[in-house]
């Protein structure tokens, strides 16, 4: 049997919302460390800088011990030769999600055949839920209580009305 010690589970958190929290809850019940890791994704437009998103991943998981959170840049695999971690978690929606995460987990496995991918099936109740569509109801006002972790909601509406105010 194979114990796995450590994981990486990578993303934007653009911002976090209840599916990655219930990721990375599921995550940490499985593993003796779950690290998550902030990224910057260039095919999208920020809301949250990356130190502005570690803030808000390390409020809403301060009571998990085992999980950490840190930012980086560059490929995620190169990551994870810094963490001397070889596996990834990957949360799941749709089908639509497998055929993107796919691709990424097998370039990632051809870049390093040490790596392994694992997917998590996201709850029911998250199934349809993106930071895309959470970002949007915020910035027309709109209650995001199921949405987002309790402790940053307040955060999260702040942030994105002031920018609706900008834009």
């Amino acid at each position: 049997m194979i114990h796995i010690k450590r994981a990486v589970y990578a993303g934007s958190f653009d911002p976090v919302t209840n599916g990655h929290l219930d990721v990375i809850k599921r995550a940490s019940m499985i593993l003796d460390e779950v690290i998550v890791g902030v990224f910057v994704n260039t095919n999208k437009t920020q809301s949250f800088s990356p130190e502005e998103r570690v803030i808000l991943l390390k409020e809403v998981t301060k009571d998990i011990p085992n999980v950490k959170v840190e930012s980086f840049s560059g490929l995620l695999v190169e990551f994870m030769h810094s963490k001397e971690c070889n596996l990834i978690i990957r949360g799941l929606r749709a089908i639509s999600d497998f055929e993107y995460e796919l691709q990424i987990a097998l370039t990632n496995r051809d870049i390093d055949k040490n790596i392994e991918t694992i997917f998590l099936m996201t709850s029911s109740q998250y199934c349809y839920l993106s930071s895309s569509i959470v970002k949007e109801i915020a910035r027309f006002g709109g209650n995001i209580d199921d949405f987002v972790p309790e402790p940053i909601r307040k955060k999260v509406i702040e942030k994105l009305l002031i920018k609706k105010v900008i834009e």
